[in-house]
């Protein structure tokens, strides 16, 4: 097999795409035969997921781990800040949490040099077992304060020696002086690396863009490899929460209208993505109090502080509407933190989450929640309400919830009980991932349906990932010069 030299995709700003180029780079090439890993040395998202051995990465390296139909591994992202305020994190260093940190302190203390070594120690293991790498860089390449203790971007191209590709989203306008702007900050041994810029969310003709394509490569002097039209038939999981401003819709007539509530804290979206896509249902995201009580279904997510999003909800009414719903009948689930918060107590004794030792839940399940300083991460396959069907899904939390009733809603093949079953209106669950399994999915919405609508064309979530990703790899096909950037990974 050819070797491949390494590949990176950066952007002028965030949320430019990157993420969804490294995915259908990763497909394309083990399309092609190559046995590719991919690679993002600092992530900074509250959507992470379980490695097979319990450790912890950001969702976005999991789901391209998957398109290279691979499993996942820390080594992909060695470094993982889950915020956890507005100005502190917990840094997750090879999958195991390595303590918190203020913004300030972690940006501006040092230069990261014991973090790099971390980094470029994951990198050399990956390097060796795969081909290629495909690196992923985070924000922009030119923030020049920041820079020089920069472990992400180009600094990891250098070490690397890595073919880069400038992403920029010209749906936000502004993309010839981001593109030349960012360019023009680079150092020579920086810029040297840049084989080429790809222009992302182009709508319209491509082909209106040609003197667009002319006049960047005559600026810059670097050739635009590809415009890459905006899709909206991809479903690609999204590692940031800016997906979330998408979808925050009002009820919808003649489906099951479910209601995720939308904490200021919210982690692991992604557990409503089957959901999202069935068609018997219109899933939305809210804070605001009146159109959560419209809702047929509410569903509490996961937070990053479960203490802090319980206090935002009270003090906002969405708890006394979740309340009330659970008294009118309707349906009331928590996933994680939101299970802890249907609780009757959520106690912090050891201040893992700040200075409240503990807070009343909703009371709405006879459990209570110590956080714990150890955290819990692992994929788990189980069965629901002791059915026969084995599912999937994988728990990351910091906390033990207790009951003096045994009522599990799931069980594992080696005995090992889960969450709390009220009723079939009102469980709680640990997992993530729960709904992505369809026997959940039907059991969920059985109460709200006619007979004759009981039944859904759904595709199972690894199936409709498979799908999903060969379509993006022929999308990017299509619009990107792939025969320019093998040649260039080849020379």
């Amino acid at each position: 097999m050819t070797v491949l030299k390494p590949i990176m995709f950066v952007g002028t700003a965030s949320d430019v795409g990157k993420s969804i180029i490294n995915t259908g780079f990763c497909r394309i090439f083990k399309q092609d035969g190559f046995n590719p890993a991919p690679f993002k040395a600092q992530n900074m998202s509250l959507n992470s997921y379980a490695t097979p051995d319990g450790l912890e990465i950001g969702r976005a390296q999991a789901v391209q781990a998957e398109a290279c139909g691979i499993d996942c591994h820390t080594d992909m992202n060695p470094v993982l800040l889950k915020p956890s305020s507005e100005k502190s994190s917990q840094i997750v260093l090879n999958g195991k949490p390595a303590g918190n940190q203020s913004a300030y302190d972690y940006f501006m203390g040092n230069n990261k040099q014991e973090l790099f070594k971390e980094v470029i120690a994951a990198y050399d293991r990956l390097s060796q077992k795969y081909n290629p790498v495909v690196m992923e860089g985070a924000g922009s390449i030119s923030e020049l304060n920041l820079k020089h203790r920069d472990i992400t971007n180009m600094r990891m191209a250098l070490y690397a020696n890595a073919d880069t590709y400038l992403v920029a989203d010209i749906d936000r306008g502004g993309v010839f002086a981001s593109i030349y702007g960012t360019i023009a900050l680079l150092p020579p041994e920086e810029k040297a690396l840049i084989k080429g810029v790809i222009i992302n969310k182009f709508r319209g003709d491509s082909r209106l863009f040609e003197d667009g394509r002319k006049k960047i490569e005559e600026l810059c002097g670097i050739p635009v490899v590809g415009v890459v039209p905006y899709s909206k038939g991809l479903d690609i999981e999204q590692e940031d929460s800016v997906a979330l401003q998408q979808k925050q819709f009002r009820q919808k007539e003649g489906r099951v209208n479910v209601v995720v509530v939308l904490l200021k804290r919210l982690s692991n979206y992604t557990d409503f993505s089957a959901l999202e896509r069935d068609d018997r249902v219109h899933l939305f995201y809210s804070h605001d109090p009146s159109e959560i009580a419209k809702a047929d279904i509410i569903i509490l997510p996961g937070s990053k502080n479960t203490i802090a999003d319980l206090i935002d909800i009270r003090n906002s009414e969405v708890a006394q509407v979740i309340v009330s719903a659970f008294y009118q009948n309707k349906t009331v689930i928590g996933i994680c933190g939101g299970y802890q918060m249907m609780g009757l107590t959520v106690n912090d004794p050891l201040h893992i989450e700040g200075e409240i030792e503990t807070m009343p839940g909703l009371g709405l399940l006879p459990v209570h929640t110590t956080l714990t300083a150890e955290k819990i991460t692992r994929q788990c396959q189980f069965r629901y309400k002791a059915r026969h069907e084995l599912c999937e899904g994988y728990e990351i939390h910091m906390g033990i919830s207790e009951t003096e009733q045994n009522k599990p809603l799931t069980s594992s093949l080696s005995g090992q009980t889960d969450g709390y079953w009220l009723s079939d209106l009102c469980w709680g669950s640990y997992i993530h991932g729960i709904l992505d399994n369809k026997i959940v999915i039907d059991d969920l919405l059985s109460r709200y349906l006619s007979h004759a609508h009981t039944l859904s064309d759904f595709i199972d979530t690894k199936t409709y990932k498979e799908q999903q990703y060969d379509q993006l790899a022929q999308h990017l096909r299509t619009h990107i010069d792939i025969a320019y950037i093998y040649q260039q990974l080849q020379s």
